[in-house]
């Protein structure tokens, strides 16, 4: 991994989804679009639905496509809060900057974040819990782009 794009795409996720960053024009009827750029290097996230949702993260060099991620998940019980999603996303870490850390708490919620692969090369699976109960599931997976 090179520490200069790793390092644009957690400043991008924490401007852009995770720290509530504004969405720009539709690119599809109904889709979310978030960009961030940082001189030749751009980043665009774009999902559609809500409770049941489907999307990418793409990554440019000088307007060159170079790494991708896809994911897909759903709200599976309640009560779910979008914020505390955002919340644990926030800390995304260095070593595995796809989603959010292992493992983050607070109060009566839990997120966990499990990944096999590399930067190149990756799967993994998000999970929300409410008092141990399920409430929330994602699956990603990605990798650079040649």
């Amino acid at each position: 991994m090179d520490k200069k794009i790793v390092d644009f795409l957690i400043r991008a996720k924490r401007a852009t989804y995770a720290g509530k960053g504004a969405e720009t024009a539709s690119s599809r009827i109904k889709s979310h679009n978030l960009v961030y750029r940082e001189d030749d290097l751009m980043y665009y996230d774009t999902y559609l639905g809500g409770e049941k949702f489907a999307g990418e993260e793409a990554l440019w060099i000088a307007d060159v496509p170079y790494w991708s991620m896809n994911y897909v998940g759903r709200v599976t019980g309640s009560p779910f809060s979008g914020d505390f999603l955002k919340e644990a996303l926030l800390h995304v870490p260095e070593n595995t900057p796809y989603r959010g850390p292992a493992q983050y708490e607070n109060g009566d919620y839990a997120y966990s974040c499990s990944v096999e692969g590399e930067f190149d090369w990756f799967q993994g699976k998000e999970r929300i819990t409410y008092q141990g109960r399920l409430i929330y599931e994602c699956y990603f997976h990605g990798g650079t782009i040649k």
